[in-house]
């Protein structure tokens, strides 16, 4: 079977305690629901939960959201460590590469939900970013980037897409729960269209615009 890996890589620092991630917290299980109930998506695809403060913790290993019951909370403290988040994520995905393959099944490239409302403060964060960017394994990375997080880096962080959180009319708990329904949304989406034209490729489908963020240009120097 072609099974497509998803990662949430989110932030849990402490600048997230309260509205934001209580906002990302309420909308986990939308998501859960939302994949878990559609046996087609639920098949293709594979989510894994990962929350980085000033370490990064695997707070849902790689699954089939049809075989669990819902999925962790995340919870806010401490600093924000961009590089155990990349250390951590490449772990991961050496691993559960290799599992999924031993399993007998067709692995396509990992696609990575990275937010985050901070600062990194690692200053050597970019060394664990490089070891996963320039691995085999190398993910398709969308990053969001909210509160005090720079344009500028949540833009190094991505490879795939960049948005930020612009709109002064959007509160940052609205914002994080389009984030979601757009992770969602994702997932659905690009499972869909696996295998779609009879091949076995798939198109990543991530939405264009997100409400409540600006796209960034990944092209700027």
């Amino acid at each position: 079977m072609q099974i497509l890996p998803f990662y949430l890589l989110c932030d849990e620092s402490g600048s997230m305690i309260g509205e934001p991630i209580d906002a990302i917290n309420g909308a986990l299980p939308d998501l859960h629901h939302e994949i878990s109930t559609n046996p087609t998506v639920a098949d293709k695809t594979r989510f894994c939960l990962i929350g980085f403060s000033d370490t990064a913790t695997v707070l849902q290993p790689l699954v089939d959201l049809s075989d669990i019951d819902s999925v962790p909370a995340l919870a806010a403290g401490g600093l924000t460590s961009y590089g155990d988040a990349f250390r951590t994520l490449l772990r991961c995905v050496e691993a559960d590469v290799a599992g999924l393959k031993a399993e007998g099944h067709e692995v396509y490239r990992p696609v990575v939900f990275f937010l985050s409302d901070g600062i990194p403060t690692d200053p050597d964060w970019d060394q664990a970013y490089k070891e996963i960017t320039q691995s085999r394994f190398c993910p398709k990375i969308i990053a969001f980037g909210i509160g005090e997080a720079q344009e500028s880096t949540i833009a190094r962080v991505a490879n795939f897409r960049a948005f930020m959180q612009k709109d002064s009319s959007v509160s940052p708990a609205q914002a994080l729960r389009e984030f979601a329904s757009s992770l969602t949304r994702s997932i659905v989406r690009s499972a869909g269209s696996i295998g779609a034209d009879g091949g076995n490729g798939f198109t990543l489908a991530v939405d264009d615009t997100v409400p409540g963020f600006s796209l960034v240009s990944l092209d700027k120097l």
